[in-house]
């Protein structure tokens, strides 16, 4: 038969899916294999409904052949095959499917479905091969045919011979260039990886011949190099098998397997969704942080497979960022892939298996929270910098999923605890959810503002990550109890006779602070009578949104603004500093000289830089003259 045009498109058009389609050559064997797959299952589909057609699963396979010497690549199979007429229609004509018309005329029946769906998955294989050979004989059919192709110039289709029903194609893999190396497809190691990659679970043996040692019959201690045909995927995935038959082991197997860590993962949730969008998922929540894990380079997502076929690697449309720790995957029926199947399309179905999985995956954080506390504080160790960080993101939108997870250090035996821990155990007459920043948990216990709070007997959140004061501004309240930092202007603590003493030491010493604030203009917004200082002379308090610790932060950031706390000076004036700070009034310069001491000591308590440190040590030497 002379040499026919492709039907449908232009040259364009097939050299457009050579080498724009698909992002990585090696898809070709998993569109070859899919292919095969979908071959064997349409026998399947027809030996439901023809009584003279018996499925044995044993005799359907896919085989694989590398030949070095002549350089093909074979691809077998034993399924349902082609007429010259199918060819003509299937292979002959660009983006026709087969398998979408045989889908479109058979309902998926007992799990089996049919994903070929758009007909250019055959052409990948041009990308590896100057000429792909096609023979194949349908069931029924005594006679076979072959289609042969280099490419865009067009096809032929000749009679063939073949003994068994199914179809063969032989690839004839392109020689090395400066850039490229094709040999790889040749290379059996190769070969199985690619298997393992994409087809490790499709449901039928793709087999090999994979070279082997045994020992030798007649001599001792001496092995001889031989071949095997060896089946090289595992075909039942486990996520298709029932939960019951399976143990903690074999899905610590499974994570080992797929590399998903080098670590033990502290949890894992199987699900087999069967509503509004039918799909599988194993989802693991791992131990340890990954070493790129809080960097820009990190990648989230879950393996994608439609029916046990590979189709992403990462896919990252379904994780929310703040839950990007989880690993595993999610094979389903549902989902509308693109031309090539390497990509999702946005689409309903997605977004519902996506939200399922958030629900999943904080259920199972909150089960564990529960019932193995030891194994979340283990899990927040490693992420929970992550889960605040998606309290603050997004304007706070995700902060009614978070806020449960969420534990911060307590001053009560230094342990970890939940903001429902903390409300609980709230003595009825406390208003505030108190909190302390700094830069550790032995810093915040040495601040002088924790000091009325704890005489109070209330319990202190300590914040040590650069997030946490950021997140809890976003929540704002928890259980109706809203959060107050140590630092703060009003700690809301000090009974009526509290205030009135403090409104009258303020008044009594007006014209001192007044001074002391004018001499500090620029860097305090007030200077105050301290209602929260025990023993301490001096601290900073802040009013308004931003704290010191807010202030820290921001100002670290590259590009940063020159954002300002506003502080006030607060004065302890039980303190015997106090009585100094009286008897200068009227020498200005050894006012001075004690206000900046003590402005540069509630720096330093607060871990902030002093501006002028030799004019700081040199204010020292003055008064130790």
């Amino acid at each position: 038969m002379a040499k026919q045009q492709f039907k449908a498109e232009s040259k364009r058009l097939l050299e457009m899916m050579i080498n724009s389609i698909y992002t990585q050559r090696e898809i070709f064997l998993r569109e070859l294999i899919s292919n095969a797959s979908d071959a064997i299952d349409k026998i399947y589909y027809k030996a439901l409904t023809d009584d003279n057609l018996v499925f044995n699963k044993e005799d359907y396979f896919v085989k694989i052949t590398a030949d070095k010497e002549s350089r093909t690549l074979t691809i077998t199979d034993t399924g349902i095959g082609m007429t010259q007429e199918d060819l003509e229609n299937n292979l002959g004509v660009i983006a026709k499917s087969g398998s979408l018309a045989f889908k479109s005329e058979n309902e998926a029946k007992d799990g089996h479905n049919i994903i070929g769906q758009f007909g250019v998955g055959f052409y990948s294989a041009f990308m590896v091969a100057d000429v792909v050979t096609v023979t194949s004989r349908a069931l029924g059919s005594d006679e076979a045919f072959k289609w042969e192709s280099e490419g865009a110039d067009g096809y032929s289709i000749t009679s063939a011979d073949k003994d068994s029903i199914g179809t063969e194609i032989v690839l004839k893999i392109k020689e090395n260039t400066e850039d490229d190396q094709y040999d790889e497809y040749l290379e059996e190691y190769r070969l199985k990886a690619i298997v393992k990659k994409y087809s490790d679970f499709i449901r039928y043996p793709i087999k090999m011949d994979v070279k082997t040692q045994r020992p030798k019959e007649d001599a001792e201690n001496e092995f001889e190099e031989v071949q095997e045909e060896q089946t090289i995927n595992s075909m039942v995935p486990i996520w298709r098998k029932n939960k019951g038959e399976l143990t903690d082991a074999d899905y610590e197997n499974f994570y080992n397997e797929k590399r998903y860590g080098f670590d033990k993962p502290l949890k894992h949730v199987h699900v087999k969704a069967d509503g509004a969008v039918v799909y599988n998922a194993i989802l693991f929540i791992p131990e340890n942080t990954p070493f790129d894990y809080y960097s820009k380079e990190y990648e989230k997502g879950l393996e994608l497979y439609s029916n046990g076929v590979l189709i992403m690697d990462k896919c990252g449309d379904l994780l929310p960022d703040y839950f990007s720790f989880v690993k595993g995957m999610v094979d389903s029926e549902d989902l509308s892939l693109n031309i090539s199947r390497e990509m999702l399309q946005h689409d309903r179905q997605l977004t519902l298996i996506a939200k399922n999985i958030k629900n999943k995956v904080k259920s199972a954080l909150q089960s564990m929270l529960k019932d193995e506390r030891d194994n979340y504080e283990k899990f927040f160790e490693s992420f929970g910098r992550g889960l605040k960080f998606g309290v603050y993101n997004d304007y706070g939108m995700n902060k009614e999923d978070l806020q449960e997870l969420l534990l911060f250090t307590s001053s009560k035996e230094k342990k970890l605890v939940s903001l429902d821990e903390y409300v609980s155990r709230m003595p009825e007459d406390q208003k505030y959810i108190y909190y302390a920043s700094g830069d550790s948990i032995d810093r915040i216990e040495k601040l002088p503002q924790t000091e009325m709070v704890l005489d109070k007997g209330y319990e202190i959140l300590y914040f040590t990550d650069d997030v946490d004061e950021f997140a809890i501004k976003m929540l704002t309240k928890y259980k109706e109890k809203e959060f107050k930092s140590v630092s703060s202007g009003d700690l809301g603590i000090e009974s009526e006779s509290d205030k009135q003493e403090s409104e009258t030491e303020q008044n009594d010493n007006k014209e001192l602070f007044e001074s002391m604030a004018t001499l500090l203009s620029g860097k305090v917004k007030a200077v105050k009578a301290s209602k929260r200082l025990k023993s301490h002379p001096v601290c900073l308090s802040t009013e308004g949104d931003v704290s010191i610790e807010m202030e820290k932060i921001l100002k670290a950031m590259p590009n940063s603004q020159d954002i300002q706390a506003d502080k006030v000076l607060e004065i302890n004036t039980n303190h015997d500093v106090f009585a100094s700070l009286k008897s200068l009034q009227g020498d200005e310069d050894k006012l001075k000289l004690y206000t900046n001491l003590l402005y540069n000591q509630a720096l330093l308590i607060e871990g902030l830089p002093i501006a002028d440190p030799v004019e700081f040590t040199n204010d020292i030497c003055k008064i130790m003259v």
